[in-house]
């Protein structure tokens, strides 16, 4: 027997042909053929829905914790300017109250020392 070279048309039939058999090996196991297939789909499907059904109540509730947050931060900042207008005002107070004190004692220095000059004026007379 002689060696048989193939020749390019047979090549090219036998490639033809290997094409054939994996297209219909491939469209056999096509997973549109398997009886459980739209069941497969459609639970993944509802998976997908439900997952992103829970990220979106996850993000719902981690913007509605921020809101919550800056409404408490926003009233932490209130409470403390409040503190620090009133403490302000106390301090103006008691430095109006010491000057009105200060007043007061010169006042009363004064009064001595213009009684003083009065009678030193009286005995002189």
């Amino acid at each position: 027997m002689k060696n048989h070279e193939p020749s390019l048309s047979d090549r090219l039939g036998a490639a033809a042909k290997s094409r054939r058999t994996q297209l219909e090996q491939a469209r056999a196991k096509a997973p549109s053929n398997d009886p459980g297939f739209v069941e497969r789909q459609a639970a993944r499907r509802a998976a997908g829905i439900a997952r992103e059904a829970r990220a979106a109540e996850r993000k719902a509730a981690k913007l509605a914790e921020q809101a919550r947050k800056a409404e408490e931060k926003a009233a932490e900042e209130r409470e403390r300017e409040i503190a620090l207008v009133a403490e302000q005002e106390a301090r103006e107070a008691e430095v109006a109250e010491q000057a009105a004190r200060e007043i007061d004692l010169k006042a009363e220095r004064k009064a001595a020392r213009d009684a003083k000059y009065a009678a030193r004026k009286a005995r002189q007379k």
